[in-house]
């Protein structure tokens, strides 16, 4: 038996000081001064928080973009965000044009299986709706697949209006979730042109090809055919001020919108598209970072409780040799950018710091949360008997300063390179295996696939 003593449980409605224990990958007790006995392993957690390990809702591990493969498989990935204190990650499986949605899930399990030091669930990208993947939609729910996504953007992705119509009314009765990268893609490809017929082929021309109206756009377009349909959307990666006016107006109507936002756009704004030579390439992802209006809006919403979950939309890509492919053309830059690890440590420090939120709602945004929206709760989420035994104790006091070379994400940079944070995971457990200490990996390979 593992026993926690001393330290502040946290939940969303509030802090309790008591002990708890695990056993055999539960929580099987919590209490006020717990009994030990002699053969039990004991960790003070005095002066720590005491959370439900986190959950990273949006990731893009060992992803082939059909150019280059993410920097991060599901080995490295999953060691880097034990180490920051996230103990579950919902990565996407993603169906191939002319492929089934069963032959994804199998390529995915078999990226994934044996390799992760966290737990693992997986999302299901629909890029071909046809009679055949719709017929496909029970065995996914039978698999533990109950969230799905879809493109709005990415002509090698993206699905027509009438085909996100049918998802959402086959979605409906049973249950199911879609998640949508809001982008209406086709004014990207027509602002890319339009940059690139005006010479414009730096890092700079990205955010000017994709504004804040085309994610609005489309925002405005998902929340009506939920409307319509009477089903739930989930507005993914949630990156501007217009695009956050058009879910409160969705809300407004009584559409049943959920909005996740990333910490790379609550605090990093457009001007590091700005920066010498090649540099803002690292900083090339869609949707693209905005304005400092822009993030200031969304913070606001997180602390009013407007956003659902903070996930990363973790997509490695090296900077020399992948990002560079795009040196001559902002059009071939990888997107995405690294995140995984540092999410934590970077929305405690920012926000919770700051005062603009509470410990109790960053364990909402970080781990209740997101295993309520994707079926884990009350499995994961939570610090309950009975519980699994995902368990990360924080240091609020404790400092270190981001930098690549330190990192645990297999990428040659960090977004937020020289960031001094405070807050830092103590001990981060999954399935009560102790996977991290201090922010460095123990030998443990303990993660599992979460049927959800």
């Amino acid at each position: 038996m593992i026993i926690i003593q001393n330290g502040q449980l946290v939940s969303p409605t509030g802090l309790t000081s008591a002990d708890l224990s695990m056993d055999g990958g539960k929580i099987v007790a919590i209490g006020q001064h717990l009994p030990v006995a002699e053969r039990d392993t004991v960790y003070d957690a005095a002066g720590c928080y005491v959370f439900p390990g986190f959950i990273d809702g949006h990731t893009h591990l060992d992803m082939d973009s059909g150019v280059t493969v993410t920097a991060d498989d599901f080995a490295t990935g999953s060691l880097a965000a034990v180490c920051g204190g996230t103990t579950t990650l919902v990565d996407f499986a993603t169906q191939d044009k002319g492929g089934t949605l069963n032959q994804a899930l199998d390529a995915w399990h078999a990226k994934a299986e044996g390799r992760c030091r966290c737990n693992y669930a997986f999302h299901m990208a629909i890029t071909d709706w046809n009679p055949a993947t719709k017929a496909e939609i029970p065995s996914m729910l039978e698999r533990g697949v109950s969230s799905f996504k879809a493109y709005m953007a990415y002509d090698a992705l993206k699905v027509a209006d009438d085909q996100l119509l049918d998802i959402l009314q086959t979605l409906k009765p049973v249950g199911g979730l879609l998640g949508v990268h809001c982008e209406n893609g086709v004014l990207v490809n027509a602002l890319q042109a339009q940059e690139k017929a005006l010479g414009h082929l730096s890092p700079a021309a990205h955010p000017a090809s994709r504004p804040p109206e085309v994610e609005a756009e489309a925002i405005n377009r998902l929340c009506y055919l939920g409307e319509l349909t009477g089903a739930p959307v989930h507005v993914v990666h949630l990156s501007s001020a217009l695009g956050l006016e058009e879910v409160r107006a969705a809300r407004k109507r009584g559409v049943k919108v959920y909005a996740e936002t990333c910490p790379q756009y609550l605090v990093l704004d457009e001007t590091r598209y700005h920066l010498p030579g090649f540099e803002s390439a690292k900083y090339v992802m869609s949707p693209p970072l905005r304005s400092a209006a822009d993030v200031q809006a969304l913070r606001q919403a997180v602390a009013n409780g407007e956003i659902d979950t903070i996930a990363t939309d973790h997509c490695s890509y090296n900077f020399h040799g992948q990002k560079e492919l795009g040196l001559a053309d902002f059009t071939k830059i990888p997107n995405g950018g690294p995140g995984i690890e540092h999410r934590p440590m970077v929305v405690y420090t920012s926000m919770v710091n700051s005062g603009e939120l509470s410990v109790m709602q960053f364990c909402q945004l970080l781990s209740q949360g997101p295993a309520q929206l994707f079926g884990m709760y009350p499995q994961k989420g939570v610090l309950a008997v009975g519980s699994d035994a995902d368990i990360t104790i924080w240091d609020p006091k404790a400092k270190t300063t981001l930098r690549a070379e330190t990192q645990h994400q297999n990428v040659d940079y960090t977004p937020y390179e020289g960031l001094e944070v405070t807050g830092m995971p103590r001990l981060v457990f999954v399935g009560g295996q102790l996977a991290a200490k201090d922010g460095q990996p123990t030998d443990a390979v303990a993660g599992c696939y979460v049927k959800r």
